[in-house]
This record gives C-alpha cells, sequence and structure tokens, in this order.
C-alpha cells in the first residue's frame, strides 16, 4: 500500500497535558510530506547530504540563534526526514538536568491546558514550527535558483514526533541512535522500500 496523505493523517501526538516549555530535553522526528527523498542519499552505510540537506543541517544548528533558550543537540539529516535532540533550557538560561518526569500541567494556573498547536511562544511546538518555516523558505528559493527538487504542496509532515528524554542514560542512548541512523537505512520504516509496512 502506498503511502497516502489523507488515509494517514496523524492525530497529535503531544503527550497529553504536558508542559512543552518545560526545560529538558526532546527527541524529535520530522519528516518530508510524502517521504520524498529530497536531503541527499546513503551510501555503504554514510550519509551524503546533498545541499539541500545541509541547508536543513545548518538551520536546525542555527536554532538558537532565533530561540535563545533551546540549545540543539545531536542531529541527523536523513534523506526525508531528520532526527534532532533539542534541549530547552529553564527561566534561569541554565541547562536542566535531563529529566522531564513532573512536566505535567496542573499546577501551572498561568498555562492554559490546551494550547494551539505550535503557536505558543517558548515551547517546542513554537521551535519545530519556526524550523519547518525557515527551511521551506530556504528550500523553495532553492528550487528557484539552484533546480532543487520540487515539492507539491508542503515541504514537512504536518506534525511531526517528539519524545520527552527521561534521563542521561536515555539521552546517551539517543545520542548514539541518531549516529548510527544512516548504517540502519535500509529497515528503517522511513525508507521508501518500507513505505508499504508503514
Amino acid at each position: 500500500m502506498a503511502y497516502d496523505p489523507e488515509k494517514h493523517r496523524r492525530r497529535s501526538m503531544r503527550l497529553k497535558g504536558y508542559d512543552y516549555a518545560r526545560a529538558g530535553a526532546y527527541f524529535v522526528t520530522i519528516c518530508v510530506q510524502g517521504r520524498l527523498q529530497l536531503f541527499g542519499n546513503i551510501a555503504d552505510g554514510r550519509l551524503r547530504p546533498n545541499d539541500a540537506g545541509r541547508m536543513v543541517a545548518r538551520q536546525w544548528m542555527a536554532l538558537a540563534r532565533s530561540f535563545p533558550f533551546v540549545q540543539p543537540d545531536a542531529h541527523v539529516v536523513m534523506p526525508n526526514h531528520l532526527h534532532g535532540i533539542v534541549i530547552i533550557r529553564g527561566a534561569d538560561g541554565a541547562s536542566s538536568r535531563v529529566c522531564a518526569r513532573s512536566g505535567l500541567l496542573g499546577d501551572h494556573k498561568d498555562r492554559p491546558y490546551n494550547w494551539p498547536h505550535g503557536t505558543v511562544s517558548g515551547t517546542l511546538g513554537r521551535v519545530i514550527q519556526a524550523f519547518k518555516s525557515l527551511t521551506t523558505r530556504d528550500y523553495i528559493t532553492g528550487v528557484k535558483q539552484r533546480g532543487w527538487a520540487a515539492f507539491e504542496g508542503k515541504l514537512w509532515q504536518r506534525s511531526y514526533h517528539d519524545h520527552i528524554i527521561r534521563d542521561e542514560q536515555e539521552l546517551r542512548r539517543l545520542r548514539t541512535y541518531i549516529e548510527d541512523n544512516p548504517q540502519r537505512w535500509a529497515e528503517d520504516h522511513l525508507h521508501p522500500s518500507n513505505l508499504a509496512d508503514w
């Protein structure tokens, strides 16, 4: 079965009631709409990014310029998706310990329970929304000026996957997962040949 954006429309995957402005570390996966391979290829287990893939990586590392409370961490731009770790610092500007166990809303009277997705300043959703917007702008420029492959509709899928990193051990494991991701490309469920199983 081929990928069908209507059939595979995603519900919000955010943890219900969790404060995504809370200091901590988050693992995110952002996929290209339709899983088009726009950012390069994998050869012999090594990532071979094209100019578009290098642009996406630059924008990821530049997140801290737009969001001083954000520290981009390990990431990999795959042919049709990005895996990355975002660390959100606390209000005092210091990196918090990587632990987000008590981030459920309830005692935060100043924050509404149901925010509009990705629009509230200071949240992970707002950071990812800005990243998608900036990379889409730069990609469209690349299509017009550098002959990059065109896309229909949107560059990125509407949503993204996130995982709240609970401790330092999990942070180390996910950094290793990101580093090793190109070597496992053929088995990756996001690989085009595996989409029928998705």
